[in-house]
């Protein structure tokens, strides 16, 4: 999960933890693409907020995109940022999906097992 918000995070992890899920966090791109690259154990998906400090998460998503062990890992877009032509932006950057915040957890987990499965 990339996410700068720490109530985001919590919340989000919580949940998700609950299904058996085992959460990394990054609060900016520069550390979700260092952590993408340490993970030894594989990130099967990522969680990706788009208004984050320093690089955004489109420019992170492109940049993780151009490389070739994460062309086709799921990222899955989470932001309150839902401005015309957003979503666009973001798919455009390499987002496999676009989900808007507050988030439904039944829409997201519904979400990430079409992209897992």
């Amino acid at each position: 999960m990339v996410d700068d918000d720490v109530r985001n995070v919590f919340a989000l992890t919580s949940a998700l933890e609950m299904y058996g899920m085992r959460v990394l966090y990054a609060d900016n791109g520069h550390d979700a693409i260092r952590t993408l690259q340490q993970e030894t154990g594989g990130v099967h998906l990522v969680l990706m907020d788009v208004m984050l400090p320093g690089m955004d998460g489109n420019e992170t998503m492109s940049m993780i995109r151009d490389m070739s062990a994460f062309a086709e890992l799921p990222i899955l877009v989470l932001t309150a940022k839902a401005m015309p032509g957003d979503r666009e932006k973001s798919i455009t950057a390499g987002a496999s999906d676009y989900i808007t915040k507050p988030v439904d957890l039944d829409h997201l987990l519904g979400v990430m097992r079409s992209h897992l499965y």
